[in-house]
């Protein structure tokens, strides 16, 4: 398939799980991505792996500077940017009694401030024809014990969304949000163990944990023309968690 051919991605959270899965999608289809991340050593890795239509810049979202040297880097190899993939994300558990405001400013600089300066940042090199992934979550619906931040964050992040295809109107760029459940991450391996995977897709009426590939394959659908009609949607890919 070339939905994507000539398409230059941008995907921040890009060196590893939803977020290099995306890329190898986006890849196959015929696009040029820039990856993002704060490790060199999985932005090696995952550039290795995807090849010569991959980029790699090392930052933080959270940090304005870094999100402008990547910015940098399209405008001076590509001159224009048709797909941003705002992936990056991060949450952890602490149960209310326990929030603290540094937990509170980790998540928020991240999944909200990080998402809105990813999109702002990239909006001058974008044009017609642009598509704009977030990545949401099954939790921003649901809840979860223990995740009031993350939770929020990702309603948040649903609420950017609708705004921005207000904002938008009249440019031709599109704004969607990408929400998926329990997915098999190396994080969420390493983090849940067997035995909490298991428990997650007991969760799911489609009784498993999703493959990276599958959220990367949405992604994809998202980014190309075939969505050419959607803007201010959410697309769960989370096997049915929070539908029910």
């Amino acid at each position: 398939m070339t939905r994507l051919n000539g398409k230059t991605a941008v995907i921040t959270g890009g060196a590893t799980g939803i977020g290099r899965a995306a890329a190898k999608r986006f890849i196959e289809e015929g696009a040029f991505v820039f990856i993002f991340g704060r490790r060199q050593d999985a932005l090696d890795a995952a550039v290795a792996e995807l090849g010569p239509n991959a980029r790699a810049v090392k930052g933080s979202v959270s940090d304005l500077a870094d999100l402008d040297r990547l910015y940098a880097a399209v405008k001076a190899e590509r001159g224009t940017l048709d797909i941003v993939f705002a992936n990056a994300g991060a949450g952890s558990q602490l149960a209310l009694g326990k929030i603290t405001a540094e937990h509170i400013d980790e998540t928020f600089d991240t999944n909200v401030k990080g998402t809105i300066f990813t999109v702002q940042k990239a909006l001058p090199l974008m044009g017609e024809g642009g598509s704009i992934i977030l990545t949401g979550s099954s939790a921003g619906t649901t809840g979860a014990p223990g995740m009031s931040a993350y939770s929020a964050s990702k309603a948040a992040v649903r609420n950017l969304a609708r705004t921005w295809a207000e904002d938008l109107k009249g440019s031709g760029i599109r704004v969607n949000v990408l929400s998926p459940g329990a997915t098999a991450t190396e994080l969420a391996k390493e983090a849940l163990g067997e035995e909490g995977q298991k428990i997650y897709a007991a969760m799911t009426p489609l009784q498993r944990m999703a493959d990276p590939a599958e959220i990367g394959a949405v992604a994809a659908f998202l980014a190309s023309p075939d969505s050419s009609f959607m803007t201010a949607s959410e697309v769960a890919v989370d096997g049915g968690l929070a539908q029910l």
